[in-house]
């Protein structure tokens, strides 16, 4: 037997006996969490291989993991690793979804930030909204990010952003993230961004729920935990409005604020039943996907490890939680973590299961 073929059995023997090891439970946890991975556009071999078993469900790029010559084609091979896997006949079984597609996310907001530096929207939200003509810039921007977004073999978009800003130079004014300083002017834009990027089959993510728009200069949930003192009702009022108009239009994903919001509890939003299940769901009516944002975020500290945290998500109900911390193994830290509080009870599996509906949902809906 040639060196090659001997290579070739080993590999796919492995493959064999690691699908063989995972369970539905398994499986389906995958599907809940966008992993990420390091240092270029090629995902590492434990990733390939995690996948072709059906354990990922998507992934998101950052600016290391963008290249002109290379990333497409290394998407492609993830996405046919996910065709290969168990997933999507365990989803279409589940779910009742055929064609399941792979989740390839990024940040491609526009102005500074865009993980596709090449790429549109080459304009800021502050420069859409503030331009003579917000609501044809905001169909432009979101068009343009489509277009940019699929050339990189991406179908879904964490933008853009519902902030509505206080001050000048805030957090989000700052880096030119809102679209304006009052719900009408971040509307005017972001809705028409939204719907002629998702007309292109790119999904769109409002972000940050209910509002990150007062955070100050250096309230960087990235970094440190951020409570936010407004009224129920300022918030209401005024953060809320995009995202009433936004889900109207039919937004497919929301991300949450790792801020605390006192006046409606002392955790943060992501990790708040009251935030997600009663404001957003019932009170707002959502019924797409909810996304984490990073759960390595600083804002988390007091809240244990990767895998503790992503269950309080889960939990709170979060449907899609984000592994970005530029390694396969947070990913399956948080993925074993939500198996084993699904088998000890301590996630209520009909909830696990109506979010993996939404998921499956929103990713039959998106470009392959």
């Amino acid at each position: 037997m040639s060196p090659i073929l001997r290579s070739f059995l080993a590999v796919t023997h492995l493959i064999l006996a690691t699908q063989a090891l995972c369970s539905d439970i398994d499986i389906l946890a995958g599907q809940h969490i966008v992993y990420s991975f390091p240092s270029s556009s090629q995902p590492p071999d434990e990733l390939v291989k995690l996948t072709r078993a059906g354990l990922v469900g998507g992934v998101i790029l950052f600016g290391e993991n963008v290249d002109a010559n290379t990333t497409a084609t290394a998407m492609a091979t993830l996405k046919a690793a996910y065709r290969s896997s168990p997933a999507p006949a365990l989803l279409k079984r589940k779910t009742g979804r055929d064609d399941v597609h792979f989740f390839v996310t990024t940040d491609q907001e526009g102005g500074k930030v865009r993980r596709i530096k090449t790429g549109e929207p080459k304009l800021s939200a502050k420069q859409i909204g503030a331009s003579a003509d917000p609501a044809a810039a905001g169909a432009r921007a979101g068009a343009g990010a489509a277009a940019s977004l699929k050339e990189y073999a991406c179908n879904a978009n964490l933008a853009p952003v519902l902030d509505v800003y206080r001050n000048a130079s805030d957090f989000t004014d700052y880096f030119e993230r809102s679209f304006g300083n009052t719900s009408r002017m971040v509307v005017r834009a972001a809705v028409p961004f939204i719907k002629s990027q998702q007309g292109d089959r790119v999904a769109a993510c409002g972000k940050h729920f209910p509002g990150l728009g007062a955070a100050s200069h250096d309230a960087n949930t990235d970094e440190q935990p951020v409570s936010l003192g407004l009224s129920l009702s300022e918030i209401r009022d005024v953060d809320e409005g995009p995202y009433v108009a936004a889900i109207k239009a039919g937004l497919e994903m929301v991300m949450a604020s790792w801020a605390v919001y006192p006046a409606m509890d002392t955790h943060p939003a992501g990790l708040s039943e009251k935030w997600i299940k009663g404001e957003l769901r019932g009170r707002l009516g959502f019924k797409g996907v909810t996304i984490t944002d990073a759960l390595e975020a600083g804002a988390l500290r007091a809240y244990g490890d990767a895998g503790e945290r992503a269950v309080l998500a889960a939990k709170a109900g979060m449907d899609i939680l984000l592994a970005s911390g530029r390694n396969v193994t947070q990913g399956e830290v948080i993925r074993k973590a939500v198996v084993k509080a699904l088998r000890e009870g301590a996630l209520n599996g009909e909830e696990f299961d109506a979010a993996t509906g939404r998921i499956a949902s929103t990713r039959c809906g998106i470009v392959v």
